[in-house]
């Protein structure tokens, strides 16, 4: 089975789509990856989702990825008198770091973290941004502010604090729990929310190492002050325009995911971009023309996959959702501008000789006219940086971990079989001719190119390519 477009889909499973059958239903209409979002549901819910994705991998005879998204730390204010208060613009509120019952000079805000990194002039944005206020004064256990954008502010609603660096790991306890439930579980991969140095990637890899890859959202205005160093330790990220959005202004936002997508291609990470791409669909069969266009930019930039968020996990039509995703991206790739435009953003090369094969394998694939690049990879590195040239061909990667084969699940162009290890170069041939028959990817008298790294099974030694004629 193999889906007639490059880029990938992520659907995140909730209560419209949690029974196997939905979960079926999904995969059919084209979801590559399955989200997991441990912001809701209870452990059991998500080992019975990860079960059932699990049995249908086995009955589809495809790797299915999964992705687990931790929930990282929330910062609310505490509870208000009479349950909200109405602010307006110009007057003066008082924001405490004690108190259980506040009015407007004294809103519970229960985090000392926040009094710390605050300065006078800087800004908080309450319940998604709608609320703004900008801090006059500080003292150890108050912050006096001035209303910007009033509105209300009612128990528990969210804070964001954009201009500062927050001395927060971005993994709470409850993150810690789920990390290792899901570990144990056994996904593919991890999101890690709440990003703001690349220290914060470092601090989970020191609890995840290699049992998943590690996803960095880009969700904090901190994060893009080090996102090369953010991209490089990471091994994929997700552009979480959601919260990104709140934090820094709306119309910076689609050149901000340019900008991390151009990033991720150059080092040859899978990048994923996210949040409301469809959202419309939570309610109607359809979408607006406005969000098939924010679907296909996404393509268009290069992007290895698209989320769906509320529009699979709660919404009334998701498999059409699905459906509508796949069909926007096989049609976008179709359309006569759109290798033009991919050419056009193709990252510069890297110096070294493993990109440089890579990078011939698929300007060869093109120029002789194959029907696939073939490409033997223990780790995924090989399919990657081939991946990054975005080939007018499939790119069929072949390896013998069924870890890697899921994970391949998010990468653009890749279509992951599983094979045990190659020892020879005779075998390897016949290996990639076999293989790209069985997966229909190549019929007799076609072109491949093959693609590996010799010694065979050595992790990122790629080396080695092949032109093989299918007799």
């Amino acid at each position: 089975m193999r889906r007639n477009r490059r880029a990938k889909i992520v659907a995140t499973v909730g209560p419209a789509c949690g029974a196997q059958e939905m979960l079926e239903q999904l995969f059919m209409a084209g979801v590559d990856t399955f989200r997991l979002n441990f912001s809701h549901g209870t452990h059991e819910d998500h080992a019975r989702v990860h079960a059932a994705i699990r049995a249908l991998e086995v009955r589809v005879k495809r790797p299915i990825g999964i992705l687990q998204d931790l929930q990282g730390p929330k910062i609310r204010v505490g509870t208000i008198r009479d349950g909200k208060i109405i602010t307006t613009a110009g007057e003066q509120i008082r924001f405490v770091l004690s108190g259980t019952e506040g009015d407007k000079m004294s809103i519970p805000l229960p985090h000392p973290e926040i009094f710390e990194a605050i300065a006078p002039g800087e800004d908080l944005l309450i319940d998604d941004g709608r609320i703004r206020v900008r801090v006059t004064g500080i003292g150890s256990d108050f912050i006096d502010a001035s209303v910007i954008t009033g509105g209300v502010i009612s128990n528990r609603k969210g804070v964001n604090v954009p201009t500062a660096v927050l001395n927060l790991s971005p993994l709470t306890a409850k993150d810690r729990a789920d990390l290792a439930f899901g570990l144990e579980l056994g996904v593919d991969w991890v999101a890690l929310s709440f990003v703001q140095k690349p220290g914060d990637v470092i601090e989970a890899r020191g609890l995840i190492g290699d049992r998943a890859g590690i996803m960095a959202k880009i969700e904090k205005p901190a994060a893009l002050e080090h996102i090369d160093d953010i991209v490089r330790l990471s091994d994929a990220v997700m552009v979480a325009r959601g919260d990104l959005g709140v934090e820094i202004p709306p119309e910076d936002v689609p050149g901000r995911q340019k900008e991390l997508i151009k990033c991720c291609r150059l080092v040859g990470k899978p990048v994923i971009v996210a949040t409301q791409m469809l959202d419309s669909m939570v309610a109607a069969p359809t979408p607006t023309r406005a969000e098939a266009s924010d679907v296909a930019t996404a393509i268009y930039d290069g992007a290895d996959a698209v989320m769906l968020s509320a529009e699979s996990a709660s919404g009334q039509y998701p498999r059409e959702a699905v459906a509508m995703m796949s069909r926007i991206i096989e049609s976008t790739e179709r359309h006569k501008m759109y290798r033009s435009i991919i050419d056009a953003s193709q990252p510069g090369e890297e110096e070294t000789a493993p990109h440089a094969v890579a990078a011939a394998a698929a300007d060869l694939a093109s120029a002789i006219d194959a029907t696939a690049i073939v490409a033997f990879t223990s780790s995924g590195t090989t399919a990657a940086r081939i991946a990054r040239k975005r080939p007018k061909v499939s790119i069929l990667a072949v390896t013998p971990d069924q870890r890697v084969s899921r994970q391949l699940c998010l990468l653009w162009g890749a279509h992951s079989v599983m094979s045990k290890d190659v020892n020879s170069y005779e075998e390897m041939v016949d290996r990639a001719t076999q293989t790209a028959l069985a997966e229909e990817f190549a019929k007799r008298a076609d072109f491949i190119v093959v693609v590996a790294g010799i010694p065979f099974g050595e992790a990122g030694t790629t080396n080695n390519l092949r032109v093989v004629h299918i007799g």
